[in-house]
């Protein structure tokens, strides 16, 4: 249970982090909706350890590839 509070507030953070970094190009729900998709793609995955880090990885992908909603 512990592990899963700590999985939670490390994608917090990651969100955080990518609504900073990807602030002039997506909106927060953009950032959003990519850290959603990018942690579904890991839900079956027995260790958890390196979610956090794997999810922010492959959002940042999925944001640099896919132009912002409204350019």
């Amino acid at each position: 249970m512990a592990d899963k509070a700590r999985e939670e507030d490390a994608i917090r953070g990651v969100v955080e982090r990518l609504k900073n970094a990807f602030s002039t190009t997506h909106s927060p729900p953009e950032v959003e909706a990519a850290v959603a998709r990018a942690h579904a793609s890991f839900t079956d995955r027995p260790v958890r350890e390196f979610v956090p880090m794997l999810v922010e990885r492959k959002a940042r992908s999925i944001l640099n590839n896919h132009p912002a909603d409204d350019a």
